[in-house]
């Protein structure tokens, strides 16, 4: 008899865990989503495409060498819902499970072959004292569970706290991501090839405020991984 899921269950009665799409009560072994929205979640086959949206609209930013994003982020869809419970309501939970099914799914297509860091756009540290936690760290965490691959988190720092991109044109975005991030030792990443993660690519600004930073390396190459994109 297993205890622990006799308990975890007994508590389930009184404080269900709840989809995070339809709100319903979870059973079973269902997590985040219930049966009926797991199959909806708007994921893409981007692994599979080169010429991929996500790819399309950073080519000609950074030479990236893959793109991609797991979800479609539309307003009230589950890939904005699932985005939302993370980055505003705290649900680490899912991110790190998002990232790991992410990573379950793509991992045989050859996406994450000779990728040799995950890096997380970072937060300022000022940011991330009020959230308690940086979104995009938390879904690389996820990834790197299943690829084994390292998550660098010390060496790309943000050194300046812009404001919110969340209302701003593509002109403002831009303006607002410039010279931002800054590299602590560039001879750590000399040669290697890493992999951005964020939560969600809009315009790409940010992600190309990034690479900028990283372009400083000597022989890097970059590729980009967001959970969604818009």
């Amino acid at each position: 008899m297993n205890l622990k899921k006799l308990w975890r269950d007994f508590i389930a009665l009184f404080y269900p865990d709840l989809c995070v799409g339809c709100a319903s009560a979870l059973v079973g072994d269902e997590q985040f989503f219930c049966s009926e929205c797991l199959p909806k979640l708007p994921v893409t086959s981007f692994h599979r495409q080169a010429d991929n949206l996500a790819y399309e609209r950073l080519a000609g930013k950074i030479p990236v060498i893959r793109a991609a994003a797991y979800f479609h982020y539309n307003k009230t869809g589950l890939g904005q819902k699932t985005v939302a419970d993370v980055k505003y309501h705290g649900n680490i939970a899912l991110g790190r499970w998002a990232g790991n099914r992410l990573a379950q799914e793509w991992l045989s297509s050859g996406f994450f072959a000779d990728i040799d860091y995950l890096i997380p756009v970072p937060l300022h540290p000022k940011k991330r004292h009020q959230r308690g936690f940086n979104q995009s760290e938390v879904i690389a965490q996820g990834i790197s569970t299943v690829t084994q691959i390292p998550v660098d988190t010390v060496n790309l720092y943000r050194s300046q706290a812009n404001e919110t991109q969340t209302r701003k044109g593509l002109y403002e975005r831009w303006k607002n991501t410039q010279n931002i991030f800054c590299i602590r030792n560039n001879t750590q990443f000399v040669g290697k090839h890493v992999m951005l993660i964020d939560d969600v690519l809009t315009t790409g600004s940010t992600l190309e405020a990034c690479a900028k930073a990283l372009l400083e390396t000597p022989d890097i190459r970059i590729s980009v991984l967001t959970l969604a994109v818009t």
